[in-house]
């Protein structure tokens, strides 16, 4: 039985993996989850199968040499998948010291601990290992032309202390494949959405606001673009990279779906409009006059866009949710999943928004 360590899996992009992981694998394989729990690690996340056998959660950090070196000595590791990571650029940007530490430090302890595990005598490693870490196309910076996208060759150029943190971590783990010839992959996906996502990002939380007839804000004047991927089309690039990429290669992963922030709004009112019944009173919350122009982000880079060539012609992944169909399927859950969402965005979140958006 092939054993996965995956790191983060307790957020959002993380928990889908390991749910889509579980869906097609079932019992044919083990899955470790590692996670510290910080704001956005949540263990409803995985509710379904924290009972399953072949599912284990160790609650620990990533900077953690001894804890993390434990978990490789104590199993059979054969795939590590490295989510694990702060991700928020607005965070990034109030503290960017956390971000160095986990996103740079504890990819160090993981490309470490795993070298220990998987080496040979000769310098060589076990046959059939495999480190993939899960990176960001905010790495490239920003597009101005349109037109223009971000390739796999694409000079890294970050602008945040989050990007910076996670281009550094990229250079960390090519390091390991130029110098030690670690079987390892580098993905750079574009903006992800879908259930579990923690609502300080813009999808959920222009639903939820909308729900609550709160204020939506947008940064700036709304037009900075992005490229969006339906999660589960995610994980499923993420597993074909685990099992058909060429050892040592970057992948772009890219969902085809380029919309400037403001239209991102527009459609999310629009679809929840359609979605629900006459007699909903939350009806009456989603109006278009609830949106909010926030002064801009520090930083904040215009315009995102992937190709996803490259994982097309050798691996044979594409895209397969359109942003229409996805939206429907991700407003569907939060519809179907109203506590989960209370209890993310209590305590702390509270808080935090309060600081980043000046309240309701």
């Amino acid at each position: 039985m092939r054993t996965y360590l995956v790191t983060g899996g307790a957020g959002f992009i993380g928990s889908n993996y390991i749910h889509y992981m579980f869906r097609k694998y079932g019992n044919s394989i083990r899955i470790i989850n590692v996670d510290c729990l910080t704001y956005a690690g949540n263990l409803e996340n995985l509710k379904s199968v924290e009972d399953r056998e072949n599912y284990t959660f160790i609650n620990a950090n990533i900077c953690d040499s001894e804890a993390i070196g434990k978990i490789f000595a104590e199993n059979e590791i054969d795939r590590v998948v490295h989510f694990a990571a702060e991700s928020h650029v607005d965070r990034s940007i109030k503290d960017p010291e956390i971000f160095v530490k986990t996103n740079v430090l504890g990819t160090l302890v993981m490309l470490n601990a795993a070298k220990a595990a998987w080496e040979l005598e000769d310098g060589s490693f076990k046959a059939d290992k495999k480190f993939l870490h899960v990176s960001t196309d905010e790495v490239y910076g920003s597009l101005e032309e349109e037109g223009t996208f971000f390739y796999e060759t694409t000079p890294l150029d970050p602008h945040s202390p989050y990007s910076a943190s996670k281009a550094s971590s990229d250079m960390l783990v090519k390091s390991y494949i130029d110098t030690y010839h670690f079987p390892a992959n580098i993905t750079n996906c574009s903006n992800n959405y879908g259930p579990y996502q923690f609502p300080e990002k813009l999808i959920p939380l222009i639903i939820n606001n909308a729900l609550q007839g709160n204020k939506l804000p947008v940064y700036g004047d709304g037009k900075n673009v992005r490229d969006w991927l339906y999660v589960d089309d995610h994980a499923k690039a993420i597993d074909m990279v685990q099992e058909k990429g060429r050892i040592g290669e970057r992948y772009n992963i890219g969902g085809h779906n380029e919309k400037q922030n403001i239209d991102i709004i527009h459609i999310i009112l629009r679809t929840l409009q359609e979605m629900l019944s006459e007699d909903d009173p939350r009806r009456k919350n989603v109006r278009e006059d609830l949106i909010t122009y926030v002064e801009d982000r520090k930083g904040h880079d215009r315009r995102y866009a992937i190709a996803p060539d490259k994982i097309k012609e050798e691996i044979g992944w594409y895209p397969e949710t359109m942003f229409e169909e996805g939206i429907k399927k991700t407003i569907a859950w939060f519809f179907e999943n109203e506590e989960w969402m209370k209890h993310v965005t209590s305590g702390d979140y509270q808080k935090y928004y309060e600081d980043m958006y000046g309240g309701k």
